[in-house]
């Protein structure tokens, strides 16, 4: 039905008409807005489980049964601290990648001098080989535990995990194709919630204002081997490898949105080159940055620090002042007096937790190895080649150590590689704060241009030739970098994690009691 109203004409006039006015739409409620908003964050879901499965691997495991059975619930403080950390570098890592459409790697490549990438890939490679190591042996003890099998063959059959990124996970490809193997990895990522949800309602705590206790700063956390076993915990967490991570799993969807918008047509080189030539539009990035940055804290906060909690609550719990000797609290010891204080049932859901995550963090690790090695060095060989040399490279370590250590230094050995990563941790994020504060390379071109280089197609005729005159606008940006706040925040957390470190390595070199 058309509705009038009357409209007064001009006194010269002198009279009355009537005019058809349009009909007035409804503002949506408030339910439909926030409907809307899930859905849209629905859409969302997965990069930030995939980094998640960084803070919640075998080597996590580890570093949280030696704490517990150390300190029993003390060392919380620990865990959630760093579960702050790498919140904050995970945030930074997410802006990184959707405002340069780069990972961490691709943007050293750019934009620092060659011996500095190379000293870069170096710790990189490092930091995947010591991850790696904790994947790949958490992994096979779970096998050796669960269907006896040799340590040694269990690293050989770890090896899988690289088949199934070859077949499964296509980061030029689809966005279809990149969400149908987030979810497998987010299966994965249930499994292991699922299994230490059983084992939290499985153990005996005595009193529970003890657990929620531990999450205050103690003296525990800084006395004897309390410092050495919270640098393992933040080595565990906020891992070198999650940044290049963090900073690599953002762009599809922006590359999506842009395709659907027409602001981006990939050429083969693209697709081939990994788009090193696509940043995405600032219309992309306003349309997805708040979403994407708050599916990853939902992400750490909820499952990565629920599970790596309920570890060191469940070996607190289990192996406090069961042993002397802290040092052989390990993996083995946990499953043994979970069967035999519990039940069987209560040791194998912990095995099979384990194994969800060594098999996850496992996949989540190859795809870092094979972003820092395309992002710092110019491959000539096969993706395929490429990605199995990657891996070769980061498990044969861990085959010598199971085959010369054997299950006697397991243990020991994860928490040591854990440390290492922490040791690396200054190293590998200092580009990432540099990068991310600097307005040069953090600044989007209004006018949603897509390309580092334009396609020959696209530059006019005149612009070919230095000589005709250059009749091309200057174009307008808008600053993305960090604001003075969160750069001041950025450099003194990277001084204190810094200082931690150093204070370890003196330790080292006086004999104190912070032992291996």
């Amino acid at each position: 039905m058309t509705h009038y109203r009357p409209v007064r004409q001009s006194e010269d006039e002198g009279q009355s008409s009537w005019s058809p006015s349009p009909q007035v739409e409804r503002a949506p409620s408030n339910f439909t807005r926030i409907i809307a908003m899930v859905r849209k964050y629905a859409r969302f879901v997965g990069p930030g489980l995939m980094v998640s499965v960084s803070y919640m691997d075998p080597g996590n495991f580890s570093t949280a049964v030696a704490a517990g059975s150390a300190h029993r619930y003390k060392l919380l403080f620990s865990v959630l601290v760093a579960n702050i950390l790498a919140a904050f570098f995970q945030c930074l890592c997410a802006k990184l990648g959707a405002v340069t459409g780069l990972d961490l790697a691709q943007n050293c490549k750019r934009h620092l001098p060659p011996n500095v990438n190379i000293v870069l890939y170096a710790l990189a490679e490092m930091a995947i080989i010591a991850t790696d190591l904790a994947e790949v042996v958490g992994t096979a003890i779970s096998l050796n535990i669960l269907f006896n099998i040799p340590l040694a063959l269990g690293v050989v059959l770890t090896v899988v995990d690289v088949l199934v990124v070859l077949m499964a996970y296509k980061p030029n490809g689809s966005l279809k194709l990149v969400r149908w193997f987030e979810m497998f990895v987010s299966v994965l990522v249930l499994g292991t919630v699922i299994c230490f949800a059983i084992e939290l309602f499985s153990v005996s705590i005595d009193n529970v204002g003890d657990v929620f206790q531990g999450f205050l700063p103690s003296k525990a956390v800084i006395e004897g081997d309390g410092i050495y076993l919270s640098l393992a915990i933040l080595g565990a967490t906020v891992m070198p490898h999650s940044l290049y991570l963090g900073s690599g799993v953002v762009q599809p969807r922006l590359r999506s949105y842009d395709i659907k918008n027409g602001h981006y047509t990939p050429s083969e080189r693209d697709v081939e080159c990994n788009h090193d030539n696509y940043k995405p539009s600032l219309d992309a990035i306003n349309d997805t940055m708040h979403f994407t940055i708050a599916e990853l804290l939902v992400s750490l906060f909820t499952v990565a620090l629920f599970v790596n909690c309920s570890i060191l609550i469940v070996a607190g719990s289990t192996l406090y002042g069961t042993t002397q000797d802290n040092s052989s609290a390990d993996l083995f010891s946990i499953y043994n007096l979970l069967c035999q204080t519990l039940s069987k049932t209560a040791g194998t859901v912990f095995v099979l937790a384990l194994l969800f995550s060594g098999q996850s963090a496992g996949i989540v690790c190859t795809l870092s190895g094979q972003m820092i090695s395309e992002g710092f060095l110019n491959w000539s060989i096969t993706p395929t080649l490429r990605r199995v040399l990657t891996r070769a490279v980061a498990i044969t370590p861990c085959l010598i150590l199971v085959l010369v250590a054997g299950r006697k230094g397991l243990s020991g050995a994860l928490n040591a590689s854990q440390v290492v990563l922490s040791l690396l941790l200054p190293f590998v994020s200092a580009p990432l704060l540099y990068f991310t504060s600097s307005k040069k390379i953090m600044r989007v071109e209004n006018s949603n241009n897509c390309y580092y280089n334009a396609p020959d197609s696209e530059i006019p005729l005149q612009n070919m030739d230095p000589s005709l005159p250059q009749d091309r606008p200057e174009p307008q940006y808008t600053d993305m970098s960090n604001s003075l706040f969160t750069t001041i925040c950025a450099v003194l957390l990277w001084v204190f994690v810094s200082g931690l470190n150093f204070y370890l390595l003196i330790s080292f070199s006086l004999g104190q009691d912070v032992h291996l």
